[in-house]
């Protein structure tokens, strides 16, 4: 039996704890912790200098009893089964918690897509299609981006699935606007942490103007909570992508640095910044962590050295379960990534109930939609943290379990 990765680890002891603390048996526990469906899939592909190559591609749908799966598909390295059956777990929890009509899926291929040709992308992505086809559409598993894919990636997969079965947008999220994507889904997981973060600094009385940021990842998700965050008035003082970093106590210029990010791949070499180690941005001085890259970064060896008084989660499972503890005593307060980064799976909803219903929406309205359920999810979190003198995590597990158990039992299962 092989080890279970860290983000499955970390996932089941998350439930087994809300579990305990709401009384749930063990049938319970074991119904929430099995996933419902796991594909695996080897896809053959010619590469551009005509030698063949083969890819693993993993689809898990974890539960679909309040709705239809929903989650990323992601393109990277170390993509493996472990990985995504934790992830598709949180994604039953995240669409719990934000009190939305879906259930919880993942998907990727273990591949870099920086060594790939963009045909190569594309041939890759639709024979993942042509494998798993008949397991996913509008009403079972729903795929949208995540690391290593983007709304071009999701065309593809539009456009292989609806050759299929004809015209169907609402089988995937995050398309292009041209082919039935919605509006505001680009920046939605960056903006909904900045939501998160307002609502929390209201309920806790934290002034955010000049607020001190430190933020691991800058690409879409970084970015636009980097923004999101500026907008609030707080101060990023450190930045980091997967190869370099940079560091200014009164603050760096978002903007410079994305345009140096599209010219030269690298934050770094930007006159009057500091370079850091990669990795170091997580150690450094500030008010608010935002971890926006990979899961696992922040571990037991390093957790001691956090000095950020919030940690949010950008990403899917950044803190493990051993390191969550250790901020925990030491009075560091963690907002969950099933809370903080659901606005990206919040505009995705909007998107299929748009392709579904065929209608599209201003800017606005998605807007306006996001913030009012990302606003009561973490009131509500924040709530009953309070009252039932939990950690937030603790009680942002306690609220999705227990929902996913309603519709268990209404459900007659």
């Amino acid at each position: 039996m092989t080890e279970k990765s860290s983000m499955q680890s970390d996932y089941e002891s998350f439930l087994h704890a809300a579990c305990d603390r709401l009384g749930y048996s063990k049938s319970t526990l074991s119904l929430l912790s099995l996933a419902a469906l796991e594909i695996k899939v080897e896809i053959p592909i010619i590469r551009d200098n005509g030698e063949l190559a083969v890819f693993s591609g993993y689809r898990v749908q974890h539960q679909n009893v309040r709705g239809p799966c929903k989650g990323g598909l992601r393109y990277h390295p170390k993509v493996d089964i472990d990985e995504v059956r934790g992830l598709a777990s949180l994604m039953t929890m995240k669409t719990a918690l934000a009190d939305i009509p879906l259930g919880g899926g993942k998907g990727g291929i273990r591949c870099n897509p920086r060594e790939l040709s963009r045909r190569e992308l594309e041939v890759l992505t639709r024979k993942f299609v042509k494998r798993i086809h008949r397991e996913i559409g509008p009403n079972s598993d729903i795929m949208a981006p995540d690391v290593g894919t983007n709304a071009q990636v999701m065309g593809w997969i539009h456009s292989e699935y609806s050759a299929i079965y004809g015209h169907s947008p609402a089988a995937v999220t995050g398309k292009p606007l041209a082919l039935g994507g919605s509006a505001g889904r680009d920046k939605a997981t960056g903006h909904g942490i900045g939501i998160v973060v307002k609502t929390y600094a209201e309920r806790y009385g934290t002034p955010l103007e000049g607020a001190t940021v430190a933020l691991q990842g800058f690409g879409n998700v970084g970015f636009h909570a980097a923004k999101a965050l500026c907008d609030l008035g707080m101060k990023i003082v450190a930045v980091s992508d997967a190869r370099s970093a940079v560091y200014h106590e009164d603050g760096v210029d978002i903007a410079a640095l994305a345009k140096q990010k599209s010219e030269r791949g690298l934050l770094a070499d930007v006159d009057g910044y500091e370079a850091l180690d990669p990795g170091a941005e997580l150690e450094v001085e500030c008010d608010y962590l935002v971890p926006a890259a990979l899961d696992g970064v922040i571990t037991k060896e390093n957790a001691p050295r956090i000095k950020a008084g919030v940690i949010v989660e950008g990403a899917n499972g950044p803190v493990t379960s051993e390191a969550d503890v250790l901020l925990h005593e030491r009075g560091i307060t963690v907002v969950p990534d099933i809370l903080a980064n659901s606005g990206g799976v919040i505009v995705s909803y909007f998107e299929w109930a748009q392709n579904l219903q065929r209608e599209v929406w201003p800017l606005k309205r998605v807007d306006d939609e996001l913030e009012r359920i990302l606003t009561n999810a973490a009131r509500h979190v924040f709530d009953h943290a309070a009252q039932a003198k939990l950690d937030l995590r603790s009680a942002a597990f306690d609220i999705a379990v227990r929902r996913v158990k309603e519709a268990l039992d209404a459900s007659g299962i």
